[in-house]
């Protein structure tokens, strides 16, 4: 019986063309079998482990050590078992910041390690807008997981730390359904159009208390409304002026249209903007509150039903169940009270730049300023997303 034994060779330093090729035909000669690879690049450094399954007897030391100063690169050997460690499936764990220091990289990953869990792999995802990394975990206890980490991003603040279960289904999201309001934009809708009737500050109170869930919303909406009632419907356009973007908002949804999703806005403002932002960004749907104007003025009332915080859920169904795609394969962003019921039913919840309530309840909260990042906390790079923007495509809004 020919017997074999199991090595692994790591490979180190100055990364070139043919390094691995060479390898594998040093291994080839030897009659190595192959069991598994990873290799990173960090800053032109190489950095290459394979396990192999070798002969007993065979003098694989010399050939490879011989390949190693041929091709200037350290070589080292370690003897392992022979039947690979079995590794459940684990979680993924997004760290995003504006820059991510030692010290919270350290708070991060000492209390993974005192969950009993273990760090198989960290990608860097993103340098801007904001430094991210994302680490493959694995063991360990999930609820100790979550809290310690989430309790690490409460004690550093600007640290954002997001959560996720490995497997098909993170890989798998096919919608996601945004909130415009101090999401997908940084104003409210219903402030702009009441900066144009000179009541802000009336509507800005009530604004507040409906975003903190401590007001009802559809009595915060219908009495916000009626102090706009006999407002001149060119305000709207005046105040469409005036609203701002959510920084990476376009770069958000073009990324998110070329990889084939779905992406759709709810919101309990009001369509004469939602349906302006459906069109200048290029998203598929829109849904949001219908204004009543009569004779070129508002009368403070709305037309249906009100978009409120069990309709936008309803509408994620809607929406999910239209395009064919599974409840666990949508995600949603939101900020306010009126989000909740809408982050609770999609597979992954967002809760962006959030208020506690919604925080609390949310699959993961971000706190950068920039709507792109969830790209990052979806596994997107931000390297893949700029190649794409090089390479402008004709199908793309």
């Amino acid at each position: 019986m020919n017997e074999r034994q199991s090595v692994l060779i790591r490979v180190t330093g100055p990364d070139h063309p043919g390094i691995t090729a060479s390898l594998m035909a040093v291994l080839d000669q030897s009659g190595a079998g192959i069991d598994d690879i990873e290799q990173i690049v960090i800053r032109g450094q190489l950095t290459l482990g394979i396990a192999v399954d070798v002969p007993a007897g065979r003098d694989l030391l010399k050939d490879i050590l011989l390949f190693g100063w041929d091709q200037g690169v350290e070589i080292d050997f370690e003897v392992i078992p022979s039947t690979p460690t079995a590794i459940e499936p684990g979680h993924v764990v997004t760290l995003l910041g504006p820059r991510l220091s030692p010290a919270e990289l350290s708070e991060a990953t000492q209390a993974i390690a005192d969950a009993g869990a273990n760090i198989s792999r960290i990608i860097r995802l993103s340098r801007y807008p904001v430094m991210s990394y994302e680490l493959l975990v694995h063991q360990g206890d999930e609820k100790q997981l979550r809290s310690s980490l989430l309790q690490v991003a409460a004690d550093n603040p600007g640290l954002d730390v997001a959560i996720q279960r490995e497997g098909l289904g993170r890989r798998a999201k096919r919608l996601v359904v945004l909130d415009v309001d101090s999401t997908l934009i940084q104003d409210e809708m219903i402030e702009l159009l009441a900066a144009e009737a000179g009541r802000l500050d009336e509507v800005r109170r009530i604004t507040t208390g409906a975003m903190a869930g401590d007001i009802e919303f559809e009595a915060a909406l219908r009495s916000r409304l009626a102090l706009l009632a006999g407002l001149d419907s060119a305000a709207i356009d005046r105040a469409w002026s005036n609203l701002r973007y959510t920084p990476g908002a376009r770069t958000f949804v073009r990324t998110l249209g070329r990889l084939g999703y779905t992406v759709a806005i709810v919101s309990g403002g009001f369509t004469v903007f939602t349906d302006r932002l459906r069109d200048d960004l290029g998203i598929d749907q829109a849904f949001a509150n219908e204004l009543e104007i009569i004779d070129g003025r508002l009368t403070g009332e709305i037309v249906g039903p009100v978009v409120d915080r069990a309709r936008k859920a309803e509408l994620l169904r809607e929406i999910a169940t239209e395009a064919g795609i599974p409840l666990a394969q949508t995600v949603a962003v939101g900020d306010g009270a009126n989000d909740l019921d809408m982050l609770s039913a999609a597979g992954l919840g967002i809760a962006f730049n959030a208020k506690p309530v919604v925080s609390e309840a949310a699959d993961t909260t971000l706190s950068v300023p920039y709507l792109d990042a969830i790209l990052f906390v979806l596994g997107i790079k931000r390297e893949e997303v700029e190649a794409a923007d090089a390479t402008p495509d004709t199908d793309t809004a």
